[in-house]
């Protein structure tokens, strides 16, 4: 059994699984632009979340100068935006529900290397705004998960706070900020040896005190 008093989940990989629609909404960005198409899979995005976000476009266009990255990057961001609108990502079985019962026991907050606007997207298109005390992101802060987490933590005094994520990142952040880690082992990434393990959303509420 886990002591909290505060849980946090990172998004991509961990409460839903957007990249079908993401790869659209990017490679349109770039063919819209006069770029070639990169042809972005949603594996390879797999591979990349988790990572800032303009670490993802400078992987996925390698030969992008530091202009074509800076103008490419808010036209990514709009065909995201308007692309999730209207189709959404794919819910992990059982996640909303799990938040919604978590949020009975404890504060939960969401924390993820994404834009600013996209946890926002997502609490809207799935309903689970009113089970969400806090978030953060680069976007809004500045910073990167490990100080985002950091940042939960002294808002809201948690002494015991928990971190759900599926990537190696995740992991690294979570040691870096000194906060405990479990493993969403169905999402995107290996995150190695970790001493919590979940397979399912529905697992997790047995894990707490």
């Amino acid at each position: 059994m886990i002591r909290t008093d505060g849980i946090i989940f990172d998004v991509d990989g961990t409460l839903w699984d957007s990249t079908d629609v993401v790869k659209d909404a990017w490679n349109r960005a770039f063919i819209d632009n006069g770029f070639a198409d990169p042809k972005i899979s949603a594996d390879r995005l797999k591979g990349l979340f988790g990572l800032p976000m303009k670490d993802i476009i400078t992987d996925l266009f390698p030969d992008g100068t530091d202009e074509e990255i800076e103008m490419l990057t808010p036209l990514i961001y709009k065909n995201e935006d308007a692309y999730l609108r209207r189709s959404g990502g794919k819910l992990y079985p059982g996640i909303i529900g799990t938040i919604a019962a978590l949020s009975e026991r404890f504060p939960v907050f969401i924390v993820s290397n994404c834009q600013e606007g996209y946890i926002e997207l997502f609490m809207e298109k799935t309903g689970c705004k009113p089970y969400i005390t806090d978030h953060l992101c680069p976007g809004d802060t500045g910073l990167l998960k490990a100080d985002n987490i950091r940042k939960i933590v002294r808002d809201h005094k948690l002494s015991y706070p928990v971190y759900i994520g599926d990537t190696i990142m995740d992991k690294r952040a979570c040691d870096e900020a000194g906060c405990p880690f479990i493993y969403a082992r169905y999402g995107f990434g290996d995150a190695g040896e970790c001493r919590y393990v979940i397979d399912t959303p529905g697992e997790l509420a047995a894990l707490f005190e």
